[in-house]
């Protein structure tokens, strides 16, 4: 069993960009946009020493997708122990440029629908150690948790949250909850978070948790309004109610296996049936954490990128 980890890096280019509402670009898309950007700028970074003969002869272009410059994953990918990390990355330009004091850190959590409940906090603790690593902090401001199978999908406000109410797992859900509330009470988390709960599932949910979320995000962008019953839920249990454009399901097995894939748009780390080189198994992405850090008393997003990471079952 092999470990991988994908990362972005910062996203945010020719400076610190402004907040704004959000639109119709969706996170998966920036997601998977930006890792290829990420992968791509790596073996960019790593093509010239890899020119003439050094580039071996299958991976010269062949007419099956792969790229002339392309060098061999072993240059701007490291593996650590049991870990791959895509691409290779220099912790020694890590950080912030501020003082951790001057920003507001979010980071929101996808579990994603093969992820084992009963791995989850190793998973949540994982991914909280990679970002604060990535941003040199040893805290966050807040940690929203997106569960899988969850929505607000509906003609309206009333029947999204109707649906919503029999979406998810509780018992999952109320499972996974410690292993937050733990980082929470280590204060390596100020505030915790939840997505797409509705009225009948938050009410569940808050009757089973021990530290309530102070944040319910959700995404109304195929209803029309915030539904009643959960505002009025929000507003008498002190929650805010965020509206956001992620999704939950962010990185699919197709999509993982079509960004590490030979084709002209992946990173050419996994074999085909063309080619014997490559890594060969089965991929499951386990989670996915997306981390922003805005600087207060500016509102500018200093800092933006994912990490996700993936079991692969080698053959």
């Amino acid at each position: 069993m092999t470990k991988l980890i994908l990362s972005t890096g910062n996203i945010v280019s020719g400076g610190p960009s402004i907040i704004r509402k959000p639109g119709a670009y969706r996170s998966n898309l920036e997601f998977t946009n930006s890792l290829r950007s990420s992968f791509l700028a790596a073996q960019q970074d790593y093509a010239p020493d890899c020119e003439g003969d050094a580039i071996p002869p299958s991976r010269r272009a062949n007419g099956n997708g792969f790229h002339p410059d392309r060098p061999p994953a072993s240059l701007w990918t490291a593996r650590e122990a049991g870990t791959l990390y895509v691409p290779r990355i220099d912790w020694s330009l890590a950080g912030l440029q501020e003082e951790p004091a001057q920003y507001t850190i979010t980071v929101k959590l996808f579990f994603l629908p093969d992820t084992p409940v009963a791995e989850r906090a190793h998973y949540a603790g994982e991914a909280l150690d990679l970002v604060c690593k990535e941003l040199g902090v040893d805290r966050v401001d807040l940690l929203v948790v997106s569960f899988p199978g969850m929505s607000f999908d509906g003609d309206c406000e009333w029947k999204a949250d109707k649906r919503n109410a029999t979406q998810g797992c509780d018992d999952d859900e109320a499972a996974t909850w410690p292993a937050v509330e733990e980082l929470h009470r280590q204060g390596r988390v100020k505030d915790l978070g939840i997505a797409e709960f509705g009225s009948e599932k938050l009410g569940r949910f808050l009757q089973r948790v021990q530290i309530r979320p102070t944040v319910n995000q959700i995404n109304i962008k195929n209803c029309c309004n915030v539904p009643p019953p959960l505002v009025k839920l929000a507003k008498e249990q002190g929650i805010d109610l965020l509206v956001h454009s992620d999704c939950t399901d962010i990185l699919s097995r197709g999509a993982l296996r079509e960004l590490l894939g030979q084709g002209l748009q992946g990173a050419g780390l996994l074999a085909d049936e063309e080619s014997a080189e490559g890594l060969r198994g089965e991929l499951t992405p386990q989670w996915v954490v997306k981390y922003t850090a805005v600087v207060r008393d500016r509102g500018v997003i200093e800092n933006k990128g994912y990490f996700a990471s993936a079991d692969l079952e080698e053959a």
